[in-house]
């Protein structure tokens, strides 16, 4: 009895160790490697296309409406024209170190192959160093060219970056109109290269520059424009430029889906003027001095009232009269003018406006009145600015 005993104490240690040996083998063997599942997929392809590892762009823009396909391009054709503007005052104390302070960041374009960029004079006012970021995130040194604060216009000038220049195709905004779709590309926020979509919201509107002169015939938009935009192209479906995006209506600074733009057509006449003379070129008639709208205003008058005339200059050889004090103080209206071309001046800027439109060189047509007597005078424009 007690042998066998004996006998199963031994079988069963016998069985413990077996067990004990193959636990430990298996815990240090290798884990199993999995079968790799069947690919699925090649059971659904269809025999006459194969996957492709990345889809091409072509392929990319299957699928896609025209006027996204048509928004891409023009993206595309524009994002190396366009540039960061960033503007440094460098100031130096009394013990000569220098302190950079920074006075601006916005959006800028070039606007021919000679390296002339584009952008907002607010954006460069108050600097005297200026850097631009081409799309491909270098960055070259820039000088100011000419500045138009009136318009709310500024040229810089890039020479080192040979080779990119990439102009913008220049467009007209005299043909505009309202619900033409829009394209707004620029940096807000220091975000280079963001596109935001719109349409053109209202045309003629007003806006008042740096100056406090008004910029007319301003393009609204409800394209996304923020800080950071100011400077940057509006462009319309074709790529073309339209307009300088310039400013918003926001209580808040950001986006509030009011846009506005200074007209290219206006951009097309000063920017060579700021390239060739560094500023823009006022034409109008040498030795004439207008009275202040404030005044025209106070006394009901329309139009714009001459105050003063030089003697001997253009404006005298045209018989053009000022205002006169009698013996007793009281003044005396000479010659106002209301309208030039036919279309009627309510104010200075508004005059100045149309002579713009002709330039320097060019001739208008001015109606005239004199103690209620109208008459029309041509006149050479000259400059006076």
């Amino acid at each position: 009895m007690r042998g066998r005993v004996l006998l199963l104490y031994v079988v069963a240690l016998l069985a413990l160790g077996i067990a004990f040996a193959q636990w430990f083998v298996s815990r240090n063997a290798a884990p199993p490697t999995l079968p790799e599942p069947a690919r699925a997929v090649a059971e659904f392809t269809p025999v006459s296309s194969a996957v492709e590892p990345q889809a091409s762009s072509a392929s990319r823009l299957n699928g896609l409406t025209e006027d996204e396909r048509r928004g891409i391009e023009v993206f595309r054709k524009a994002a190396d024209s366009v540039v960061n503007v960033t503007s440094v005052a460098v100031r130096r104390n009394f013990f000569f170190d220098v302190t950079r302070i920074p006075q601006g960041s916005g959006s800028g374009f070039f606007w021919d192959r000679q390296g002339h960029v584009v952008t907002n004079f607010h954006v460069v006012e108050g600097a005297n160093r200026f850097a631009v970021t081409l799309a491909d995130q270098t960055d070259w040194e820039a000088e100011l060219v000419g500045v138009a604060p009136e318009k709310d216009l500024a040229v810089l000038k890039v020479t080192s970056s040979a080779g990119k220049q990439v102009p913008l195709e220049i467009g007209r905004s005299d043909d505009l109109l309202v619900g033409q779709r829009v394209l707004a590309v620029g940096n807000p926020f220091g975000l280079d290269h963001t596109l935001t979509t719109g349409v053109v919201s209202a045309l003629g509107r007003e806006l008042t520059s740096p100056t406090g002169r008004l910029i007319r015939d301003v393009i609204q938009t409800d394209a996304a424009i923020n800080p950071g935009n100011s400077g940057g192209p509006l462009l319309d479906s074709s790529g073309r430029l339209i307009g300088v995006n310039t400013a918003i209506y926001s209580p808040s600074g950001a986006s509030a889906g009011i846009g506005f733009a200074i007209p290219v057509d206006t951009v097309t006449r000063l920017v060579p003027q700021l390239i060739r003379f560094g500023q823009a070129i006022e034409p109008g008639i040498p030795g004439m001095y207008w009275l202040a709208d404030r005044y025209t205003r106070r006394f009901d008058l329309d139009g714009v009232v001459v105050q003063d005339v030089a003697r001997g200059s253009a404006a005298a050889r045209l018989g053009f009269e000022g205002l006169t004090r009698t013996r007793r103080g009281r003044y005396v209206l000479g010659d106002r003018v209301l309208a030039v071309n036919g279309r009627e001046v309510r104010s200075i800027d508004q005059m100045r406006d149309e002579f713009e439109r002709i330039g320097v060189g060019g001739t208008v047509e001015l109606t005239v009145d004199r103690d209620g007597r109208r008459r029309m005078v041509r006149v050479e424009l000259q400059r006076v600015g």
